[in-house]
């Protein structure tokens, strides 16, 4: 189906320009820094990076071929990393004013930070010890970019993956930064907090994001760079969760999921999700559980919490039957 001249008239600006493809040409990219990392542990590098890719369709996010793109807002500025693995090595590209602290980042976002693995015993349950021995290069990738976690983490609040994701990959072509560097295709950073700030109110409607989780995100931007700081400063999870929870909108769940993106941290674990209980009990029970159920099960694990909940995702466990027919959530961004 094509899109006609006066349905893009009546777009609002941004998204028009992005329909019509005038929107930020390319930046000149210039000659990439480049640098090597060469992990000390087995690393299945697209299992450990692609976890932080928001949907097929994330501008900030992208594969072509071997290499793993990424586009994000450093301290330092908009950057593009180029990741590909050779044998024993991870070469890595990076383009913009954020490029140097996009390579310095580059270990942690391959797990290198991922300490904890080295003392991880699956032997409490024998589906977590089979896929922990079969996943020796799995790693927790963290970000370092707390804020664009938390805001990434709202979006997906209380509604479909198919949701959040489409909001997400809207917002930010709308609002971002056109990323530098020879990407495969258009990429873009986030916006800056404050950019987060001044999205207007008929662009998160267009974008399909619910009035409740746009409101948390113009809120938390507010605060953002204190808490961004705060959250990175502090000792552990508990504390951790304390500072975002103080936000309002935002729970233990999306608490949960900004520790894990950004921090890496292996032992959060994303209570209040719609399916997660479901899944882990089935796993390990084979029956359904709840939240309060799924913690007593993952109990054996604590401080690798997250770590077992990502390898019931990669066994072969059991699964829980589907019983009815896929959600079809209603568009109401023509309203």
């Amino acid at each position: 189906m094509t899109t006609s001249l006066s349905r893009i008239r009546r777009m609002p600006t941004a998204e028009a320009e992005v329909a019509s493809g005038v929107r930020d040409p390319r930046p000149d990219h210039g000659r990439p820094i480049e640098t090597e990392y060469r992990p000390r542990h087995p690393l299945d590098l697209g299992r450990t990076l692609l976890y932080q890719r928001r949907g097929a369709g994330d501008p900030t996010m992208t594969t072509s071929g071997t290499v793993i793109w990424r586009a994000s807002r450093t301290p330092d500025g908009i950057a593009t990393l180029a990741v590909r693995e050779t044998p024993g090595v991870i070469r890595g590209a990076a383009w913009g004013p954020g490029a140097e602290w996009a390579l310095e980042q580059l270990p942690a976002l391959c797990g290198a930070l991922d300490d904890t693995v080295a003392e991880f015993d699956g032997s409490p349950h024998p589906i977590i010890a089979e896929a922990h021995r079969r996943n020796p290069g799995l790693r927790l990738s963290r970000t370092d970019l707390v804020f664009d976690a938390l805001a990434s983490s709202i979006f997906e609040q209380k509604v479909t993956g198919m949701q959040a994701f489409g909001a997400w990959r809207r917002i930010v072509t709308w609002f971002g930064e056109r990323a530098p560097g020879p990407t495969p295709r258009p990429m873009f950073a986030p916006p800056s907090i404050e950019g987060w700030r001044h999205v207007p109110s008929w662009a998160w409607h267009r974008a399909g994001l619910e009035p409740p989780q746009a409101r948390t995100v113009v809120e938390s931007a507010r605060r953002g760079a204190a808490i961004a700081h705060a959250v990175a400063a502090a000792a552990d999870g508990p504390g951790r969760d304390r500072i975002l929870t103080s936000l309002h909108g935002v729970g233990v769940w999306t608490a949960a999921e900004t520790r894990i993106r950004a921090l890496g941290d292996a032992d959060a674990v994303s209570v209040g999700d719609y399916h997660l209980a479901h899944e882990v009990g089935y796993a390990l029970t084979g029956r359904r559980t709840d939240d309060d159920g799924m913690l007593r099960l993952l109990a054996p694990w604590a401080g690798q919490r997250q770590r077992v909940i990502r390898l019931i995702g990669l066994s072969n466990a059991p699964r829980e039957p589907r019983r009815g027919p896929r959600l079809h959530p209603e568009d109401h961004r023509e309203r």
